[in-house]
C-alpha cells in the first residue's frame, strides 16, 4: 500500500501535517474530508528515501502513550460507540504525533474493511504479537472491550516494573559515575602535577604512580583509539548477542549475575504467569497462549523453558510436569500449575503467582542498595587506596630525601 504525506487544516483552522497509508492519492482525500480537515496537499511519496522517516524509524512509541491509547479505547468502547467513531476521538486525545499516524492509517484500513486486529497488524513496531493476538480473540469471542482492559493493565503491570527498576538502579549509577569522575579528575588534573614535582627531585615513582600516569597519558594521547575501541566492541557485542547462541548464553549469564540474577527471573516468572493468565481468560488456545507468552518474557532461557512445555502440551503431557523437569522453574510455580490444571483454575492460580513474584520484585528492588552496598564499598575502596598510594608514596620518598 502506498504512503502519502498530507497537510490539513483542522476545523479551527490550525495546520496539521502527517503520513497516511491509502490504495490512492483520492482515498486519502476522502478519508481526510470525513475526518474534518480540509485537506491543503496530499502526496505520495517513497518512504525508502524518506530522511524524516528515516529518523522516526529509530523512534519508538512511548509505553505511556500506548497505554492511553488502549484506555481510552476500553471507555469508549464500553460505552457502545462505533469502532471508527472511538478510535477518531482517541485521536484527537492524543498528543503523540507518531500514535496519531499511526491510528489514522489504522482507521483508513478498518474503514477499507480491514478488522481491526488486521490494521493493528501493519504496524509490528507499535503493537506486538500479543497485542495483536488478544484482539483478535476479542474480536472472535465479542469481548473486545474486556480484551482492551487486560491488555491496559498488562501494560501497566510492565511500566510499573520498569519505573521501579530504573528507581532501584538510580542510586548505584550515580555512585558509579561519581566515582569515574573522580578517577578522570585525579589522573588528568592532579597526578600530573604531582608527577612534575617528583621528577625534580630524581624521586623514582612507585608502581601506583606509574600505572595512573600511563593511563593519563594513553588518554591524553590515544583518546581517538579509545572511542574507536569502545565502539567497535559495543557493536561485537550487540552482534554477538543478537545471534542465536550469543543471546542465549548472555540471559544464562544474566540470570546467574549477583544481585541483579535473582530479580531478572523473578520478573520473567511474574511476567509469565500474568501474560498466560490473561491470554487463557481471553479464550485463546493453551498451545497458542504459551508461544506468545515466550516472546514476552525478555529472556530466551526462560522462552526456551516455555517452549518445552509448549511441545509436551502438544504430546497430550499437562503444563507442570515438564515444568517439573526444567530447574528454572521454582517449585512454588509448578505447584500452583499443577493444582490449577487440576482444578481447572490454571488462570487464578496463575495471577496468583504473578501477584506473589511482584511482592518478591518489590521487596528485592527496595532492598537493592543494600545488597550491593558492599560492592560499592569495595570498588570505592580500591580506587581510593589506589589513588592515595599514587600520591602519598612519591611523598614519602621526597621526605625521606630531605631528611639524608
Amino acid at each position: 500500500m502506498p504512503s502519502f504525506r498530507y497537510r490539513v487544516r483542522d476545523k479551527y483552522a490550525r495546520p496539521l501535517s502527517g503520513t497516511l497509508g491509502g490504495e490512492n492519492k483520492e482515498a486519502v482525500i476522502n478519508y481526510l474530508k470525513k475526518m474534518g480537515y480540509t485537506p491543503i496537499s496530499v502526496e505520495e511519496y517513497n518512504e525508502k528515501f524518506s530522511a524524516r522517516e528515516l529518523v522516526l524509524r529509530f523512534k519508538k512509541i512511548k509505553l505511556e502513550d500506548l497505554i492511553m491509547f488502549t484506555r481510552q479505547l476500553v471507555t469508549l468502547q464500553g460505552a457502545g460507540l462505533p469502532l471508527l467513531m472511538s478510535l477518531a476521538a482517541v485521536k484527537d486525545q492524543t498528543e503523540s504525533t507518531m500514535l496519531k499516524n499511526v491510528i489514522s492509517q489504522i482507521s483508513l484500513d478498518v474503514e477499507g474493511g480491514s478488522s481491526f486486529s488486521e490494521a493493528l497488524s501493519r504496524h509490528p513496531r507499535v503493537f506486538d504479537d500479543l497485542y495483536i493476538n488478544m484482539v483478535k480473540s476479542g474480536e472472535i469471542s465479542g469481548t473486545l472491550d474486556e480484551v482492551l482492559e487486560r491488555l491496559a493493565s498488562l501494560n501497566e503491570y510492565q511500566l510499573e516494573i520498569n519505573s521501579k527498576v530504573k528507581s532501584a538502579t538510580v542510586y548505584p549509577i550515580i555512585v558509579l559515575s561519581t566515582l569515574l569522575v573522580a578517577f578522570l579528575v585525579v589522573i588528568t588534573f592532579v597526578l600530573p602535577r604531582f608527577a612534575d614535582l617528583f621528577s625534580r627531585f630524581n624521586v623514582d615513582l612507585p608502581l601506583p604512580t606509574k600505572i595512573l600516569l600511563g593511563i593519563n597519558f594513553a588518554v591524553r594521547n590515544y583518546w581517538y583509539l579509545f572511542l574507536v575501541g569502545l565502539i567497535l566492541a559495543a557493536f561485537l557485542f550487540r552482534s554477538y548477542i543478537n545471534t542465536r547462541q550469543g543471546r542465549l548464553r548472555w540471559d544464562g549469564l544474566k540470570l546467574n549475575f549477583p544481585v541483579f540474577g535473582p530479580v531478572i527471573l523473578k520478573i520473567s516468572m511474574s511476567r509469565f504467569a500474568r501474560v498466560t493468565a490473561s491470554l487463557i481468560k481471553s479464550g485463546i488456545p493453551l498451545l497458542q497462549v504459551l508461544e506468545m507468552s515466550s516472546k514476552t518474557t525478555g529472556n530466551v532461557v526462560v522462552s526456551r523453558a516455555i517452549d518445552n512445555i509448549k511441545k509436551a502440551v502438544n504430546d497430550g503431557k499437562p503444563m507442570h510436569e515438564p515444568m517439573k523437569i526444567d530447574k528454572i522453574f521454582p517449585p512454588i510455580v509448578t505447584q500452583m500449575v499443577s493444582v490449577g490444571e487440576s482444578a481447572g483454575k490454571l488462570d487464578q492460580l496463575l495471577m496468583r503467582v504473578s501477584d506473589y513474584y511482584d511482592k518478591q520484585v518489590e521487596y528485592t528492588l527496595k532492598n537493592l542498595t543494600t545488597a550491593i552496598e558492599p560492592i560499592l564499598i569495595f570498588l570505592l575502596g580500591g580506587m581510593v587506596l589506589t589513588m592515595a598510594l599514587a600520591i602519598f608514596m612519591p611523598l614519602w620518598d621526597i621526605i625521606q630525601v630531605f631528611k639524608k
